[in-house]
């Protein structure tokens, strides 16, 4: 497949903004998506809040990769679901976007996208891929306790992702975008 992790990485990072440490979030303090925690397994060490408000998008594209992208195999997945799968896992987790991907799928749901999930991507249309696994995204985020307080961006965000991951499938296949 193509490498479209840079321009999947872009639109991510624009999902996410810059810091916030909002008191609701269980995610605590936060700078492009990158959880204080995270970041401290990342670089395996505390950090501060100042290390925290200067993470850059040059500083995070490492962990990103390595951790999402990599882990959730982007590139065996087709353009646009790769996009799709890797801002799911950035917002909610591997696991869950694994699992999310995989019932969409209708394959086994086991949080860890391997061969069969693979070829059953491959497989399956494209766009009705993404249509199930936006709806999946959609119930998921509803079942939290935190959806009354942001709810309507991640809702937003789903739209969002879903009409950008559609506008890849329509590319020619030789183009990174």
């Amino acid at each position: 497949m193509i490498n479209n992790f840079p321009a999947s990485l872009a639109l991510v990072l624009k999902s996410e903004g810059g810091y916030v440490h909002h008191v609701l979030d269980p995610g605590g303090r936060t700078n492009l998506g990158v959880t204080q925690r995270t970041w401290e397994d990342w670089v395996d060490r505390d950090a501060t809040e100042a290390e925290m408000r200067g993470l850059t998008p040059v500083l995070v594209a490492p962990l990103y990769k390595k951790n999402y992208w990599d882990t959730c195999k982007c590139d065996e997945l087709p353009k646009g679901v790769d996009y799709a799968v890797f801002d799911a896992a950035v917002n909610m987790g591997r696991s869950r976007a694994a699992k999310l991907l995989q019932a969409a799928l209708g394959v086994t749901v086991d949080g860890s996208i391997g061969k069969d999930t693979i070829a059953a991507a491959t497989a399956a249309d494209p766009a009705e891929l993404l249509e199930a696994f936006s709806l999946g995204k959609e119930t998921f985020y509803q079942s939290l306790l935190t959806f009354p307080t942001f709810g309507k961006g991640w809702l937003n965000r789903v739209a969002h992702v879903q009409g950008a991951a559609e506008q890849m499938l329509n590319l020619p296949q030789n183009r990174i975008v």
